[in-house]
C-alpha cells in the first residue's frame, strides 16, 4: 500500500514568522530537515513575490506558493506564476469610484507576464508611508505613482489593498461588499492592533481555491494548514487539517484542528515535526 501524499501548508506573519517578522533559524533548520528527508513544505500569504520569496529564501519550499491571500500562485523554483485571478474590468471601476469617495490611501497591484506591479495615488496615511518605506528599505520593492488608479485599470488589476483604523474602514466594506464578482478580505494587523486591512480581489481568489487547485495540480491526498488571522479560515476550510497557533485569534483557535505553540515559539516546525 502506497503512502499517502501530504503537503503542510502555512500563513507566513502571525504564524510562521516571528514578532520581529522572521523565520527563526529553528524553524528553518527543522522544516529543511524535513524537506530533505522527502516532506512537501509551502506558505500560503497575504504578501506578495515581492516580500514572501526573500523571507522564506532559506527554507527550501518545495510546491508554489500561495500569493496575495490566493489572488496568484508562484513557482518559487520556475519563478513563474502557475496561477493568476485578475479582478473584472467593471468590478474594479465602480469598486475604485466608491473608494475615491473616502480619500483613503491605499495600493494597487497588477500581474502582467511575470512583472508584479505596485501603484499608488498619495501616501497620505502613516501606515501606508510606513509599508512604502519599509517595502522599499527592505526589499527593494518598487512603486509606481499615478494620479488616479482609474486610469491604470487596462493593466491586469489583480489586487487592491488598504489600511486604516477599524473604524473608518468597516463603512467601505460595507459599501463595497454587494459589488459582483470580487472578495474582500477584512482583518487586523498582526503587527499594529490599532489598523486592520481591507483587500479586494476576484471573488475566484481565495486561500481556499488556490489550496484545492495545488491539491489537484500536483496530486496531494492529505493537506494540513496552519494560520492565526481570519484571513487564514479559507485556507482552513481547504485542509484535512487545520492549525491555529496559540498567539491566532479566537475565531481561527475555535475553526481549528488543535492549537500549536505560538509564532514566537516555532509551532509551525514543531507540529511538521512531530515534536507536538
Amino acid at each position: 500500500m502506497s503512502m499517502s501524499k501530504t503537503l503542510y501548508i502555512s500563513d507566513l506573519d502571525g504564524t510562521l514568522l516571528n514578532s520581529s517578522a522572521e523565520i527563526s533559524s529553528e524553524t528553518q533548520k527543522m522544516i529543511n530537515r524535513f524537506i530533505s528527508e522527502g516532506g512537501y513544505f509551502s506558505v500560503a500569504t497575504a504578501r506578495t513575490v515581492a516580500t514572501a520569496v526573500p523571507i522564506t529564501q532559506n527554507i527550501a519550499v518545495n510546491v508554489p506558493v500561495v500569493l496575495m491571500n490566493g489572488v496568484c500562485i508562484y513557482d518559487t523554483v520556475k519563478k513563474e506564476y502557475v496561477k493568476i485571478e485578475n479582478i473584472p474590468f467593471e468590478s474594479l471601476t465602480e469598486a475604485l469610484s466608491i473608494l475615491h469617495g473616502f480619500d483613503l490611501s491605499g495600493f494597487m497591484f497588477s500581474i502582467n507576464g511575470n512583472v508584479l506591479d505596485t501603484y499608488y495615488e498619495n501616501l497620505n496615511s502613516e501606515h501606508a508611508r510606513e509599508f512604502y518605506e519599509e517595502r522599499t528599505r527592505k526589499f527593494g520593492k518598487l512603486f509606481i505613482k499615478t494620479d488616479d488608479f482609474l486610469k491604470c485599470t487596462d493593466k491586469n488589476i489583480v489586487y487592491y489593498s488598504v489600511t486604516d483604523r477599524y473604524e473608518v474602514l468597516t463603512e467601505v466594506y460595507h459599501a463595497l461588499r454587494n459589488i459582483r464578482d470580487i472578495h474582500i478580505d477584512f482583518y487586523r494587523d498582526v503587527y499594529r492592533e490599532e489598523y486592520w486591512y481591507l483587500e479586494i480581489s476576484s471573488s475566484h481568489a481565495s486561500k481556499y481555491n488556490a489550496v484545492n487547485y495545488i491539491r489537484n495540480k500536483y496530486g496531494f491526498d492529505r493537506i494540513i494548514g496552519f494560520g492565526d488571522n481570519l484571513n487564514d479560515l479559507p485556507l482552513f476550510r481547504a485542509c484535512d487539517e487545520s492549525y491555529a497557533v496559540e498567539n491566532a485569534k479566537e475565531e481561527v483557535k475555535n475553526a481549528a484542528s488543535g492549537i500549536i505553540p505560538s509564532n514566537n515559539d516555532n509551532g509551525v516546525a514543531l507540529k511538521i515535526c512531530g515534536y507536538c
